[in-house]
């Protein structure tokens, strides 16, 4: 065992205290903030935070960098079931995600909520802060702040940090407005390894050369390995050439290479228990033990058999790996310090005796999958989505065990890549692993090895061992190598280089919840259909395993193992799917086909995917979502059922499914569950209210969000999993709404960063593949609005985050993309056929554009408006840094770009916002004209007068109409009758239809641009309408579909389009923001104040009531709306006066604005008050429902007694109300109700509204409509 002495820092001394100036973030500055140091010195450490509770304002959710300790993943499942060893080791498990931290960034943030029964004016300013920092296991205090006044976004630390491998806790300590304290439980994090980049191993360097593996005593003292066979594969010295490649791809010989490396290596090394052995001669007791590793493609970590945490389907994240590549840090402290403190207490048979005996050690244990790494080689060039540009190489690991004392030194212990190390490989249980076609678990070798990972089960290599044991193999790892430096690295190239370790910068993929199946079907055959209720990305659970399988006369489609069955072998297929295929009722694995490689499924075969190299001999033609799990014929009849007792779960895929099939077996297996694993960050808004259809859109968005979040923000979680920007961009406001996205976005960027071409340009993707090059404008540039997710995203974080940090990060990378625009933009459109006048443009040139919209795509308009947004981006973050000269150009330019527009798209002098030559059909069009500010204010009300104008249109869809083709005619008439079908004079038959005001018709921008901008121009009951509305291009279609997620179109496909993709699912943003009326205020940043919009329908037959929960990084704001006083006779909801009741809440350190409706009726009367104490709170229950059920707020809860404060009339102004902290209710009287305006008809236009003068109540603020620098939400 090789243990490595780090020299100390000046950090120790038992008692010793360390102060230091706090590093203030330039945005809390640039506001203001009283920030000033009190005491410093004088604090003492014995004030230890965590024992005063006498204030008001509860710090809590403590994060570093970003980053929040998670105990355990909601989602976990039962561990198997333990021996009495590992019982008692499972308890030592402390976390299932630790922080990580270097040198290089340490930033401490919090939030904030009131106590239960405080005083209102107890909570409205937040006096203090403190921050103590200490050692794990050890009394020295590293970093007490002292009382600070204020309450900053964030907190650096800018002392030097102790030595990587120590382990810390930290606790903040707030008062409030009576100056009394109240302090946060404690937190954890670890230091690990400094950033940089690893040696390669490269094949002309000297193994034996110690140079090569690092020497900085704060970095990494491993190197990578692999398995010797596995690296074999790629070492051209060692293969004929009936396996390499010459000058073009060759798939079939990287799937002969790829196949040697099947099964998976398992990874293990010793250490010893005798803790001097591991620390020499220190005398110190171990105070902390870190373990940090990462591995390629993905990987699971174990002590002493026991699992350290419950991640692993993508583990690390997915990035460019020569550019970066994260590790884990796990906490080992309690294994070693139970071992060294319980020398009674037994580990199990491998341990007698004393501590210091020197035959007891611990195990580490690796497993690992192929990842993004060594995925199965699929191609044909032209063929589907072929991922041969991303980096590729055997399965590889790194690990290092640091070993910190009492006296503050610390050691490296095993570092993998050291030849005196005890590292060992083997090939493991798991035969293939692939995230797009699943994993095949052989139990008959998982049986043999278990405990492999254990002291009990360790042998040395080349040791004789009897039985099964012999067939181990356990074989001396060997470094990985590379014979290409990054700068020279190409895809055709063998084993790619890796970039350098960093700490996790985002939490890792986990089981955020676990299902029970909704329903379970006999589909005969021994084959099994479970109904998991809603789709989601993961895998089953089985918690009693499997049960024994039967050999059906004739396998289902897709449930074939032809070579088990040939050797006799037993064996169970799961295959996942999100839906069932019409005509069969089987799963339709066409749709959820990985990179949409299928045969079309069994209604139309046209084989697409023969010659597709490595296709799975078994599949059918359908590339699917599949799980085996097979036990060797060589087994006996009567110990097969044990075997399949030990099958559990895969570890290294996902699927998107809500059904999966089981086949075959005489019964279905016990105890199912479905696993939903996502990156696990929080979950900290939400949205209900009265209306199943508007609910139900939200809730599919949800679903489809939370299913492609697996360490970036995929278009879909099982065609392509990649990161579009397009996605992002349209997407994002509805992400940053639902889920606490700090550290995830900021690592989308980076992620953008590293990609980055060297002539500024931004790709498409962000690990780019070569995909829609062809719509940008060229020089490597995705197309334009895809390609500018990074600097939009960037401005939309610093909105909701305010980390000035990461402006100043990402900021170079910008302009360079900026300085790319300027340079490349004009030639690009030109090459591209734009004209300057747009002479002959249609609509349709080469973009995307307003992606999947049923109407014509303007991409000239989307085009140059993103340009327009990189620009506004550039200005806004300039200003942000105090950079006067950049953000005067970044203004220059996107005023520029603006005035370009306009002049175009007002040419014709209609005033509709359109190109010249067009009919004022296209989207975006006005839609985004209006909503981000490009329309001149004086233009405004012209332009929205004359959006009115717009119709639907028939569809002429190849499902909808095959549809109707098999349609009887009875329920053909209903459809007629329910308006639903239109007859068209063309096609002489009756049709579908798209609606423009009683459904959807926009793309992936359009469609939250057009009810945010009739919201916030005093139409929202059109925007509610659209949203509410029946029959094609809507929620209610997608929902009497039996959708539980977003689909991809508007439309139903059963052969291409997802039936899980988030990316129409912009419009979510709009329910929160403008249907309950809480959002984030445009102008904010770091997420410190919102903006109360609560806007109302006509006709209470539309909506009753409405309510929001929107988190941010100050703590949790709400606000709900109900029409009161309603009448019992429904058929009065739109003729009655009611009141309106609005009640809102702020938490501790926010701020609020509260605006209310401009066209509020002239004979209503409205006033306000402030609760005096702060209430209990009841939130919302998760439980198993119908999708869209409505559900009341929190808010309004009939058990919250409240005792309220003077009420205060609110006269009648176009001036927002400022509101500090604290629990508000608004009530608004004589309301009165009226019936909805509707269009001419469900295809028809609104003439109501283009034929009158008077457009509504902001008309009379041209003014206003100009974008402001600091608005972060219209930007784009």
């Amino acid at each position: 065992m090789v243990a490595i002495t780090l020299s100390a820092r000046a950090i120790q001394g038992n008692n010793t205290m360390h102060f230091g100036r706090v590093e203030w973030d330039k945005e809390t500055e640039d506001k203001g903030t009283n920030i000033e140091y009190l005491n410093i010195y004088n604090v003492q450490a014995t004030n230890a935070a965590g024992t005063r509770t006498s204030g008001s304002i509860i710090p809590y959710e403590l994060s570093i960098n970003h980053l929040k300790l998670i105990a355990k993943a909601p989602g976990a499942p039962p561990p198997p079931i333990p021996s009495s060893t590992a019982s008692s080791l499972h308890n030592l498990i402390t976390e299932d995600f630790l922080p990580v931290v270097t040198s290089d960034e340490l930033v401490f943030r919090w939030r904030h909520r009131a106590k239960v029964g405080s005083k209102s004016v107890d909570i409205e300013t937040i006096l203090a802060h403190r921050i103590i920092v200490r050692l794990l296991n050890n009394d020295e205090i590293l970093w007490d702040s002292g009382r600070l006044l204020g309450s900053p976004d964030s907190i650096h630390w800018k002392l030097l940090l102790p030595l990587p491998g120590n382990i810390a806790e930290w606790c903040v300590e707030v008062w409030d407005s009576q100056n009394r304290p109240y302090s946060s439980e404690w937190s954890k994090f670890a230091i690990g390894p400094d950033q940089q980049q690893q040696n390669n191993n490269n094949n002309n360097n000297n193994d034996d050369d110690d140079s090569n593996r690092g020497s900085n005593n704060n970095g990494w003292i491993a190197s990578w390995i692999a398995h010797p066979t596995d690296m074999d594969t790629f070492d051209k010295n060692k293969l004929d050439n009936s396996f390499l490649e010459e000058d073009k791809w060759d798939y079939k010989k990287r799937c002969k290479r790829w196949k040697l490396r099947n099964s998976l290596p398992l990874f293990r090394a010793k250490i010893s228990t005798n803790t001097k052995k591991i620390v020499d001669d220190d005398d110190g007791t171990i105070t902390s033990a870190l373990l940090v590793v990462s591995g390629l493609g993905s990987f699971r970590v174990s002590f002493d058999g026991i699992p350290l945490s419950t991640s692993g389907p993508i583990d690390p994240a997915f990035t460019d790996y020569t550019q970066r590549v994260s590790y884990r840090g796990f906490d080992v402290t309690p294994f070693l310090r139970n071992n060294r403190n319980a020398k009674n207490q037994s580990y199990g048979k491998w341990e007698r005796g004393t501590i210091d005996n020197d035959e007891a050690f611990h195990v580490i244990g690796i497993t690992t999958g192929s990842g993004w790494y060594d995925p199965r080689p699929l191609g044909r060039n032209g063929v589907g989505v072929e991922y041969k540009l991303l980096p590729n190489g055997p399965i590889t690991i790194v690990a290092q065990l640091y070993v910190t004392t009492s006296s503050g030194m610390s050691r490296v212990v095993a570092p993998t890549g050291i030849d005196a190390s005890e590292w060992q490989v083997s090939r493991g249980h798991i035969r293939e692993s692939d995230l797009f076609t699943g994993e095949t678990v052989d139990l008959n070798i998982l049986q043999s090895m278990e405990g492999w990972d254990t002291p009990e089960h360790w042998s040395p290599i080349n040791a004789t061992r009897s039985g099964s044991e012999s067939k181990k193999k356990w074989v001396d790892p060997v470094l990985y190598q590379t014979d290409v430096t990054f700068e020279a690295w190409h895809p055709r190239h063998f084993a790619s280089p890796i970039g350098k370790l960093i700490p996790s910068e985002i939490p890792p993929v986990l089981p955020m919840e676990r299902l029970s199946p909704d329903e379970i079907f006999d589909l005969g055959s021994g084959r099994w259909l479970f109904d998991f209720g809603k789709a989601i990305s993961g895998m089953l659970h089985f918690d009693e395993g499997l049960p024994i399988p039967i050999v059906p006369k004739k396998y289902p489609r897709g449930h074939s193992f032809k070579a088990a069955s040939t050797n006799g072998d037993a064996f169970v297929t799961i295959i996942y799917g999100e839906s069932l295929e019409m005509t069969t009722g089987d799963i339709n694995r066409v749709l959820t086909a990985g990179f949409g490689l299928h045969d079309g499924g069994p209604r139309h075969l046209y084989n697409e995917t023969f010659g597709i190299a490595c296709f799975p001999d078994d599949q059918d033609g359908t590339l699917s979502q599949r799980d085996t799990y097979v036990v060797s014929s060589s087994v006996k009849e009567v110990d097969r059922a044990r075997l399949f007792k030990k099958a559990s779960q895969s570890h290294f895929t996902t699927h998107a499914f809500r059904f999966a099939e089981i086949c075959c077996s005489s019964k279905p297996p016990a105890t199912v569950h479905a696993l939903m694993y996502r990156t696990a960050f929080d979950e900290w808004g939400n949205f209900d209210s009265s209306n199943i259809l508007i609910n139900g859109g939200y809730e599919l968005v949800k679903n489809a969000m939370n299913s492609n979040m697996l360490s970036v923000q995929s278009d879909c979680p099982h065609r392509e999993k990649l990161p579009y920007g397009g996605d992002l961009v349209a997407s994002s406001p509805t992400a940053l709404h639902m889920f606490d996205m700090s550290a995830f976005y900021r690592k989308s960027v980076r992620d953008w960063m590293d990609g980055q071409w060297e002539n500024g340009a931004y790709t498409e993707t962000s690990m780019w593949q070569d995909l829609n090059d062809y719509a940008g404008i060229g020089h490597g540039a995705g197309e334009t609005v895809w390609a500018s997710a990074p600097p939009v995203l960037t401005v939309r974080h610093m909105q909701m985050f305010g980390d000035i940090s990461f402006l100043k990060e990402s900021l170079p990378n910008h302009i360079k993309w900026l300085d790319f625009l300027d340079k490349y933009f004009d030639k690009g459109m030109k090459k591209h056929r734009y004209d300057d006048e747009l002479k002959g443009y249609d609509g349709n040139g080469s973009g995307l554009s307003d992606w999947l919209g049923l109407r014509n795509r303007d991409t000239f308009l989307t085009h140059t408006g993103f340009y327009m947004a990189s620009a506004r981006s550039v200005a806004y973050i300039a200003k942000k840094l105090g950079m006067d000269s950049l953000q005067e150009r970044g203004m220059t330019t996107a005023k520029r770009l603006q005035d370009r527009i306009n002049k175009l798209y007002f040419k014709n002098g209609k005033d509709d916002f359109d190109y010249p030559e067009g009919r004022a059909e296209a989207s975006p069009g006005p839609d985004m004209g209006l909503f981000a500010r490009i329309v001149p204010g004086e233009k405004r009300c012209k332009v929205l007068r004359n959006l009115f104008k717009r119709r639907g249109n028939t569809w002429p869809g190849n499902e909808e109409r095959r549809f109707l083709e098999n349609l009887r005619n009875d329920m053909k008439q209903e459809l007629i009758t329910a308006g639903e079908l239109i007859y068209d004079d063309d096609s002489e038959k009756y049709v579908f239809f798209w609606s423009q005001w009683r459904g959807f018709n926009e793309g992936i921008f359009g469609v939250r641009y057009i009810l945010k901008a009739l919201s916030e121009s005093g139409f929202h009951n059109v925007a509610l309408g659209k949203a509410n509305g029946k029959g094609f291009a809507t929620f209610e279609y997608m929902l009497r579909h039996n959708a539980t997620s977003m689909w991809e179109s508007w439309w139903r496909s059963e052969s291409l389009y997802s039936r899980n993709h988030p990316m129409l699912g912009a419009m979510v943003e709009w329910m929160p923001s403008s249907v309950a009326g809480l959002s984030l205020h445009p102008t904010t940043s770091g997420g410190r104040k919102v903006l109360f919009w609560p806007q109302f329908p006509k006709s209470a037959a539309t909506l009753e009531y409405a309510s929001a929960m929107q988190g941010s990084p100050r703590g949790d704001f709400a606000l709900a709306w109900e029409f009161n006083d309603l009448p019992e006779d429904r058929d009065k909801y739109d003729s009655a006066l009611v009141s309106i009741r609005i009640r809102l809440m702020i938490p501790p350190g926010g701020e609020g604005a509260l605006r209310l409706p401009l066209y509020l009726q002239k004979k209503v009367s409205a006033s306000i008050q402030r609760a005096q104490f702060f209430p209990d709170q009841w939130y919302k229950l998760e439980s198993s429902k119908a999708i869209g059920t409505p559900c009341r707020s929190f808010l309004f809860h009939p058990k919250l007694s409240i005792q309220w404060e003077q009420e205060e009339y609110i006269e009648g102004s176009s001036e927002d109300c400022q509101l500090g902290p604290g629990l508000y209710q608004v009530i608004i009287s004589g309301w009165q109700l009226e019936k909805e305006a509707e269009s001419e008809d469900r295809i028809g236009q609104f003439s109501q509204y283009f034929q009158m003068d008077d457009v509504g109540p902001y008309c009379s603020d041209p003014d206003t409509f100009e974008w402001d620098i600091d608005d972060a939400t219209h930007i784009i």
